[in-house]
C-alpha cells in the first residue's frame, strides 16, 4: 500500500475523532501523549498530532496526505490548496460574536474594538456590514476582554455558552456553525487517487454507523 500520512487536530477533535478512526483501523498503534507522529494500526498509514491551526499548512505542503481539522481554522486559514470532501459532524459548535450582558453604552464615534484569534474571519464579518472595526488579537482568555475594558465584544467558538454566562456575556450573533472536516492535499488526491478514494469511503462509512450508534 502506498504510504500515506494524516494530521489530527489535538485536543477536542482528536477525542472525538479516535472512536471514529478506531473503527476502520486507524487508532495510533504508539503514544499520543508524548510522540507527534505514530504509526496507525494500518500499515502504511502514519498519524501526526499536532496544533489545529498547523493542520491545513501540513497538508497544503504536502507533509500530510490528510487532515482532520475544524471549519473554523479552514475559514481563518483562507487557502485554496485544499480539498475538503468531507464534513465528519463531529467537534460542533459555532463561531459567534458575543458582549457583555450589561455593557455599558459605546462612544459611537469610537471604532468597535472587537477581540478574537480569527482576525480574519472578524474583519470579513463585519465588512460584509459595511462595519469598520479595530480586532485586537488574543489566543486565550477571550471572555476577560469585554470585562476589563480591552474590547467591546468577542468573536470565539461557543458550545454550552456556559463559559460566556459564568463570565456575564451573551451572544449577540451567530457567524457560522462549526464542525470538523477531512481535507486533503491536491497532489496527493492525484498522485494516491485510490488510497485516498478508499480512505475517504471508509471513514465516511465509520461516521455514518457512529452517528446511528
Amino acid at each position: 500500500m502506498t504510504a500515506l500520512t494524516l494530521a489530527l487536530s489535538k485536543g477536542r477533535i482528536l477525542e472525538e475523532s479516535l472512536p471514529m478512526l478506531a473503527r476502520i483501523g486507524l487508532d495510533p498503534a504508539g503514544d499520543i501523549d508524548r510522540l507527534l507522529r505514530v504509526p496507525s494500526r494500518t500499515p502504511g498509514v502514519s498519524l501526526l498530532i499536532i496544533r489545529p491551526t498547523d493542520v491545513p499548512t501540513y497538508v497544503e505542503y504536502g507533509a500530510a496526505d490528510l487532515g482532520i481539522v475544524g471549519k473554523d481554522v479552514l475559514m481563518e486559514h483562507g487557502s485554496t490548496g485544499l480539498y475538503e470532501p468531507l464534513d465528519l459532524d463531529i467537534a460542533k459548535c459555532r463561531l459567534s460574536v458575543a458582549a457583555q450582558k450589561d455593557a455599558p453604552k459605546r462612544d459611537p464615534r469610537r471604532r468597535l474594538r472587537v477581540a478574537t484569534k480569527y482576525p480574519e474571519i472578524t474583519r470579513r464579518h463585519f465588512a460584509d456590514k459595511g462595519e469598520q472595526v479595530e480586532i485586537i488579537k488574543l489566543y486565550g482568555s477571550m471572555e476577560l476582554a469585554p470585562l476589563v475594558g480591552l474590547a467591546d465584544v468577542i468573536v470565539d467558538l461557543v458550545a454550552t455558552g456556559g463559559t460566556l454566562r459564568a463570565n456575564g456575556l451573551i451572544e449577540t450573533e451567530v457567524i457560522c456553525q462549526v464542525s470538523s472536516r477531512l481535507v486533503v492535499n491536491k497532489a496527493s488526491l492525484k498522485t494516491k487517487h485510490a488510497e485516498i478514494a478508499a480512505l475517504l469511503d471508509q471513514i465516511r462509512r465509520a461516521g455514518q454507523t457512529l452517528k446511528a450508534a
